[in-house]
């Protein structure tokens, strides 16, 4: 059940504090509410669940974007980035960064990645990248403690399934421990990845 006073720019589900967190970031052209299914179907009703509104329209006239794809070099990626950590950072007043796993989608898994492992990367207990891309001159910093979980449909016609592939190769690189899902499937997440999902998050949160 979500919050009867939802706050600006976020959704909540479960309990504000909780050893476990799972915060959703949304993909291009979605809202905040895009993934709540998702998570009801993956954690349980004491897991603290907060789904992030991304701060900029679209240029469609609805739903939310991290940053313009259509603008070349994309030159609001820096702010969008500042902006994350920040809003990350004071969730984490609530339940530590530690306890909490990230799970993006699209846009939203760029976003995750960057945050979570460019250069020292936020200290979060697990990232999950579905239908994810690498931002330019993304590098991963060196790890060697994080696992990370991609997804991807092998038939993404959006963002093609070596955009997960090219991932992986330079997460594993940089000491993460990066396992990839391919599905046979589009710009989704299908439903045949929920089992796989569910033993991740398990896996990730302390205790």
């Amino acid at each position: 059940m979500t919050h009867p006073n939802p706050e600006p720019g976020l959704i909540r589900l479960g309990p504000d504090r909780s050893p476990r967190r799972l915060v959703l970031l949304h993909g291009w052209g979605a809202d905040a509410d895009d993934l709540l299914d998702l998570a009801e179907v993956l954690v349980e009703p004491t897991v603290s669940v907060v789904a992030l509104q991304a701060p900029l329209p679209h240029p469609g006239g609805s739903g939310r974007q991290w940053y313009d794809l259509q603008e070349p070099n994309w030159p609001q990626l820096p702010a969008a980035r500042a902006n994350l950590v920040a809003r990350l950072r004071t969730l984490a007043s609530e339940v530590p960064l530690e306890q909490t796993v990230l799970l993006g989608f699209s846009q939203g898994a760029a976003m995750a990645l960057d945050v979570a492992t460019a250069g020292e990367g936020l200290p979060l207990a697990g990232l999950i990248s579905c239908s994810g891309y690498p931002h330019p001159a993304w590098e991963p910093g060196l790890q060697s403690n994080k696992s990370i979980l991609l997804t991807h449909g092998e038939q993404d016609p959006v963002v093609p399934y070596g955009a997960s592939e090219v991932l992986q190769k330079q997460l594993r690189q940089s000491g993460f421990d990066a396992d990839l899902i391919g599905f046979a499937g589009g710009h989704t997440i299908d439903s045949s990845l929920f089992p796989a999902l569910r033993e991740y998050l398990t896996s990730q949160w302390p205790g």
